[in-house]
C-alpha cells in the first residue's frame, strides 16, 4: 500500500496555495487507494502556535481532505506532532555524529556570507565547511568561540564513507539523482548544497533531519510538495543513505500560485488565508475547483468536491509553470453560488 502525507506547518494561516498543494498530495494517495498520514511540522517552536495548529487541521477537514493516521484520527498523545519527538531526533543526530557525519559548527550567517570561497546556491551562501575538522568537543567549541554550536551534516564525509573501498558497494554518487513525477529526472550536485544544519544552536532539530526520520519511521512512500523544496529532497536522500533508512520511492514537486506581481503566494497574504475565505462565505468546493483547475485537472473553472476528483486524477496533467492568480480569479472565488 502506498502512504502519502499532509504536513502543515502552523507558523501562519494556511492559504490558497497551501490548499492546492495539499489537494494534489491527497488526490495522489487516494487515487491509488493509499493511506494518508497527517503530521504537524511544528519543530520551530517560537513560530508555531497551538491555535494555528488547530486552525490548519480545521482547514484541511473543511476542504474535505481526510486522513487515516494522525491528529483527530486515533492519535490522542500527539505522536504525529514533531514538537513531541525531539529526543527521537536527537538519537539519530548522535548516530550521525558517531560515524563522523555530523559535526559542531560555530559559524554565524555573517561568517558564511563573508567567506571568500563560499559559492551561492538556492538558499544563499553555501556553507564552505569551515568547522568540519575544527572542534573536538561541544564544550571546546562553545568555550573558545563563545557561541553555542549547531550541528551540520558532513556531505563530504558521506561521499567518502560510501566509497567502494569502505563498503564494497556502489559509491555515493557525486550527483544526487531522482525521478520527479512532475519535473522528470532531476540531478543535483551536492557542492551546491553545502553541509546543511542538522541541529540548531537553540537546541531544536532542523527540518531536514526531522522530516527524514519521520517519513522513514511512518512508512511514507510518496511525497508531494512545492518546487521550492526540490533541493531539500537531495539533502534528504543523502540523509536516508547515511542513516540506513528507507526513503520514499516517489517524489513530486509542484509549481506555485503567484500574484499579478509575480510574487509567490505566502502566509503573509491574509486575504487568501483559508480561514478568511471561509469566513467570507467562500465554499470549499470553489477553493477545490480553483485549485484543481489551476493545476490542469479540470478543463473548466467550476465548484467541485475533492472526492469527485479522485477517479480521474493524474499527475501527468499537472504542469511545471507557476500559475498567476488574477483579480478575475478572485472575483470567481468570492462569487455567490
Amino acid at each position: 500500500m502506498t502512504t502519502g502525507r499532509l504536513a502543515p506547518t502552523p507558523s501562519g494561516y494556511l492559504h490558497l496555495g497551501n490548499a492546492r498543494s495539499f489537494l494534489l498530495a491527497w488526490l495522489w494517495s487516494r487515487h491509488e487507494d493509499g493511506r494518508i498520514i497527517t503530521r504537524v511540522e511544528d519543530i520551530d517552536r517560537p513560530r508555531c502556535k497551538p491555535e494555528l495548529r488547530e486552525g490548519a487541521l480545521k482547514d484541511l477537514q473543511w476542504l474535505g481532505l481526510d486522513w487515516d493516521v494522525g491528529p483527530h484520527a486515533g492519535d490522542p498523545v500527539g505522536e504525529y506532532d514533531q514538537r513531541t519527538r525531539t529526543e527521537l531526533y536527537r538519537r539519530y543526530l548522535k548516530q550521525l555524529a558517531d560515524i563522523g557525519l555530523a559535526y559542531r559548527c560555530t559559524c554565524t550567517r555573517r561568517d558564511i556570507e563573508q567567506a571568500s570561497s563560499a559559492p551561492h546556491g538556492d538558499e544563499g551562501a553555501v556553507y564552505p565547511g569551515t568547522c568540519r575538522d575544527r572542534w573536538e568537543s561541544f564544550e571546546q567549541a562553545e568555550a573558545e568561540s563563545g557561541i553555542k554550536p549547531a550541528w551540520r551534516f558532513n556531505f563530504e564525509g558521506c561521499q567518502t564513507l560510501f566509497s567502494p573501498s569502505k563498503t564494497g558497494s556502489d559509491p555515493l554518487p557525486h550527483t544526487v539523482s531522482f525521478h520527479d513525477e512532475v519535473l522528470g529526472d532531476v540531478s543535483i550536485d551536492p557542492s551546491t548544497l553545502g553541509d546543511f544544519v542538522l541541529w540548531r544552536r537553540d537546541d531544536l532539530p532542523s527540518y531536514q533531519l526531522a522530516v527524514v526520520v519521520d517519513d522513514a519511521l511512518m512508512g511514507v512512500t510518496q511525497v508531494l510538495r512545492g518546487r521550492d523544496l526540490l533541493t531539500s529532497t537531495a539533502r534528504q536522500l543523502a540523509l536516508y543513505r547515511a542513516l540506513g533508512l528507507t526513503a520514499p520511492t516517489h517524489w513530486a514537486h509542484v509549481p506555485f500560485l503567484q500574484d499579478e506581481q509575480s510574487r509567490r503566494m505566502a502566509k503573509r497574504d491574509g486575504d487568501l488565508a483559508l480561514a478568511h475565505l471561509r469566513d467570507s462565505g467562500v465554499s470549499p468546493e470553489r477553493i477545490i475547483g480553483f485549485a484543481a483547475w489551476s493545476s490542469g485537472l479540470l478543463s473548466e473553472l467550476k465548484p467541485v468536491s475533492a472526492q469527485e476528483l479522485v477517479g480521474e486524477f493524474s499527475l501527468a496533467n499537472v504542469g511545471t509553470d507557476d500559475f498567476v492568480v488574477t483579480a478575475e480569479h478572485l472575483a470567481w472565488l468570492y462569487a455567490s453560488e
